[in-house]
């Protein structure tokens, strides 16, 4: 059956067209091949189009593209009885439209001999003597050797039959054959001058000279899946250790396991939770970009130090090298999602604060007297003092403690035990206000003592000498530090009042006058205050009224905690950086750390196996004993937190945005004679924690308890 069926195709396939009578089936010379089963009819569609007897008197769907098959017989008959001009044989359908010329041809004959057929209005025909030609003049500016603009082989610039000129530019030459094939492929929509990209007389002239264009879009966008190549994304986790167990090319969208490519190059990519990012996060960066941006980072600091001596003003220099951080200002007021801002150069916030610690003396320290209960006012006296230098290595002692400041200037576990401490404390502190996501507070008392202008002061500190980030700013207060509070506009997800913001939800949900005023009077204490309380407020008002309300009590209260706010963010250039690059800080601001997990936590710390054999077997039980020690912390089978482990090797719950210097490690605590260590160690100046020889899971698991609930 199959068999018949393709025999049969086939057969229509080779029969000839009634007109020519060639079997020929090419589309781009002779137009389709058309075949009517019912009444035994194959033609060529340019052959039917050009015939001068026949027209189209039906709709497109009725006999043959609109002409009707009484029609095309009748066309069969008359042309039976005309001989073709050139071949001699019956069938010539075709005749040229000048009334004295009495000559007709076949089509495909007539495209031999060089007449013109125009694919326009009544689709005239011309033989060779009367076809149009076109204008010989050639602009001067042309100069040898000539070309065709579509292939480019060389081209004898003589107007003829063969070769075409575009009547706009009179510097394109084409092949006949060239920009035919062209028109074909591009179509109605895309077909134009390939020099001055003319479309409209370029079309018109080429109809005129007999080039079909088809009505329809280009080829290449009817082609089915031709572009599928160009959605297709990279999907593979290149990270050195990928923790998914489905395998390195599994990806589930919004989930730890989505595959985030290279911001860059987009040929590599990372699960989520391999390279810690967050759910919104997607600036990221691998290893081989990363290095490219740092070698071409120095030559742009290069260039800003060589601009910077010049005659110019510092800060004409700056708005010449990278988008000034008021430039959104200009613009209508700002829409409170994190934006994703163009700058010259997009870094992770490791290498921006890296760039920043530069500034910081090594050999010159501030003295910190910290008191643990009360970390804050500590850290208030040190800034606050007369010879307080930012730029000066934070050396912290605390009360406590006997040391000497000389032996603990260059403790790095004290200094980030102190700077954890001081922003848990300014986290729950009387300047902000909010759950999770804090915006400030309106504290009298702080303000009068300039306590906010501190507060951004020891969160740049901690940012820059290695401490933790705040974590905890709502959406609103970045972008307030980032474009200024009076281009922000509030929403009442905002405000962080519960009782306030229940009041002022009611006027916003009101939906009859008496709704509105019932919601006006409750909220009226808070009216009076923002300046909003009239009788006179209507439904029509209602949009007006909230966004006064919300302006005031977040935005036009606050603007002064704000400024000093961001004056104190303002230490060591940090204001600057966060202005330049708001993706990279806006991680470090608005979300916390991502949790720690016992894989991740174990392959945060490298082990230093002993050299000889039987230490290292015992020392590889051990490290058995610890990984276990870590899942059973992370089941909460053990009063210790995964967190709190890495508080008692390094004194950060977290890794620091610029990481452990050095990187945290793993001891062994092997007998000396008969004195055998019992229980951890850690020693939080050099990340380094020293576990002890024991014979079995329960031992470890006790000392291990013991020994870092005891510490903390």
């Amino acid at each position: 059956m199959k068999k018949n069926k393709r025999a049969e195709v086939e057969n229509i396939q080779n029969q000839p067209c009634v007109f020519c009578k060639l079997p020929d089936d090419c589309p781009e010379k002779y137009g389709e091949k058309k075949t009517c089963l019912k009444h035994n009819i194959t033609l060529h569609y340019f052959c039917l189009l050009m015939s001068s007897g026949v027209y189209q008197r039906g709709e497109e769907n009725e006999g043959i593209c609109g002409f009707l098959v009484e029609d095309i017989q009748k066309e069969i008959n008359r042309s039976s009885k005309l001989a073709c001009h050139f071949c001699k044989k019956r069938g010539a359908s075709v005749g040229c439209s000048v009334k004295e010329c009495r000559k007709s041809f076949h089509f495909p004959c007539g495209l031999k001999k060089e007449c013109i057929f125009q694919f326009t209005e009544m689709f005239p025909s011309f033989c060779w003597i009367h076809r149009p030609v076109q204008s010989t003049a050639v602009s001067s500016r042309l100069s040898g050797p000539y070309s065709c603009t579509i292939c480019l082989e060389f081209i004898e610039p003589a107007l003829s039959y063969s070769v075409l000129k575009c009547p706009c530019c009179n510097s394109s030459w084409f092949h006949r054959d060239c920009v035919q094939h062209q028109a074909y492929s591009a179509g109605m929509f895309f077909f134009r001058c390939t020099i001055c990209n003319n479309k409209d007389k370029f079309q018109q002239e080429m109809l005129r000279m007999g080039i079909y264009i088809p009505e329809r879009d280009a080829s290449w966008e009817l082609e089915e899946n031709a572009y599928s190549e160009l959605l297709q994304s990279y999907q593979h986790c290149d990270v050195r250790h990928c923790f998914c167990r489905k395998g390195r090319e599994y990806s589930q969208p919004d989930s730890k396991w989505e595959i985030v490519r290279c911001q860059y190059c987009g040929s590599r990519g990372t699960h989520r939770s391999c390279s810690s990012l967050k759910r919104l996060q997607e600036n990221w960066v691998c290893t081989e970009c990363r290095a490219i941006i740092h070698k071409t980072g120095t030559l742009q600091r290069t260039s800003v130090s060589s601009l910077a001596s010049s005659p110019m003003k510092n800060e004409t220099a700056k708005q010449l090298l990278k988008r000034s951080p008021k430039g959104s200002r200009l613009s209508a007021p700002y829409h409170r999602d994190i934006p994703s801002r163009q700058s010259l150069q997009t870094l992770p916030a490791m290498e921006i604060l890296k760039e920043l610690e530069v500034q910081i003396n090594t050999l010159e320290f501030t003295r910190f007297t910290i008191n643990k209960e009360d970390v804050f006012r500590g850290a208030l006296c040190a800034l606050r003092r007369k010879g307080f230098d930012p730029h000066h290595l934070i050396a912290v002692k605390f009360t406590n403690t006997r040391t000497s400041f000389e032996i603990v200037a260059n403790n790095h576990g004290q200094r980030r035990e102190f700077l954890r401490l001081l922003m848990h404390k300014l986290e729950n502190s009387s300047l902000f206000e909010g759950s999770c996501s804090k915006n400030l507070a309106l504290d009298p008392q702080a303000v009068r003592e300039d306590l906010y202008y501190d507060a951004g002061r020891m969160i740049g500190l901690s940012l820059v000498h290695g401490g933790p980030a705040p974590g905890f700013f709502s959406k609103m207060l970045f972008n307030c530090v980032l474009y200024g509070p009076e281009n922000i506009v509030p929403t009442l997800e905002d405000l962080a009042d519960a009782c306030a913001k229940q009041k002022v939800k009611k006027i916003e949900e009101a939906l009859t006058q008496d709704e509105l005023q019932t919601a006006i009077k409750e909220a009226s204490e808070y009216l009076a205050v923002a300046g909003c309380l009239r009788p006179d407020w209507t439904l029509c008002d209602k949009e007006i009224l909230m966004k006064d309300i919300l302006n005031f009590h977040l935005i036009t209260r606050m603007h002064v905690p704000i400024q000093r706010f961001c004056e104190g963010l303002k230490i060591l250039g940090l204001l600057e950086k966060i202005q330049l690059f708001p993706e990279a800080f806006a991680e470090l601001f608005c979300h916390k750390p991502q949790k720690l997990t016992s894989v991740k936590l174990g392959d945060l710390f490298t082990v230093h196996y002993s050299l000889d054999g039987n230490r290292k077997l015992r020392e590889t039980k051990v490290i058995g004993f610890w990984r276990q020690y870590l899942q059973d912390c992370e089941d909460s089978a053990c009063p210790v937190s995964l967190e709190t482990i890495l508080v008692f090797a390094t004194a950060a719950d977290a890794v620091p945005p610029m990481g452990f210097v050095p990187e945290p490690s793993i001891e062994f605590l092997h007998s000396q004679g008969q004195l055998q260590e019992m229980f951890p160690q850690g020693e939080t100046s050099f990340n380094s924690l020293k576990l002890p020889i024991v014979q079995t899971y329960e031992e470890f698991r006790r000392n291990m308890d013991y020994a870092i609930c005891y510490s903390i």
